[in-house]
């Protein structure tokens, strides 16, 4: 189950599809987070997902939110993800330690090694402000993305 609101969301440190590494206790200095949880780059519920993200873009930058996609995918897949689909905002890679950091956020599907479709909106202090998950096969409706962008405007 995902980690709720007004939990702290615990920190970590991986690379992004440039090989960079990030940490989220640094990301949020800088201002408020979306953690993008998903199952696997290049399927179809994945990419037509972040696709309605990469094209509603503004609505995360009007609220001053930096948007990142997570899944168990390597740093290569990514980076060709990001490339083919023209996505201009921040994936990382959570390959090794396989799902480590789904894990910790409660969104590691075990049985399929894979995370689930789980979203957490987390603030300056680390502190998640929202969270909303679906099964694998479910997308997230873009509303569920609105109403948590709400809560910090």
């Amino acid at each position: 189950m995902v980690i709720a609101a007004g939990a702290e969301a615990p920190d970590f440190t991986l690379s992004d599809q440039n090989g960079e590494e990030l940490t989220l206790s640094e990301l949020v200095a800088e201002g408020p987070v979306a953690l993008v949880f998903f199952p696997l780059a290049f399927s179809g519920i994945c990419t037509d997902e972040l696709c309605e993200l990469r094209d509603n873009l503004s609505v995360f930058a009007d609220s001053k939110v930096r948007l990142i996609g997570i899944s168990i995918d390597s740093v290569y897949t990514l980076k060709a993800f990001t490339e083919k689909e023209g996505y201009d905002f921040t994936f990382l890679s959570d390959f090794w330690p396989h799902g480590a950091v789904a894990k910790e956020y409660g969104v590691f599907i075990e049985e399929a090694g894979i995370a689930t479709r789980a979203t957490l909106l987390i603030g300056q202090d680390r502190k998640v402000i929202a969270s909303f998950e679906t099964s694998p096969g479910e997308p997230r409706d873009f509303a569920a993305y609105q109403e948590a962008l709400a809560t910090i405007a």
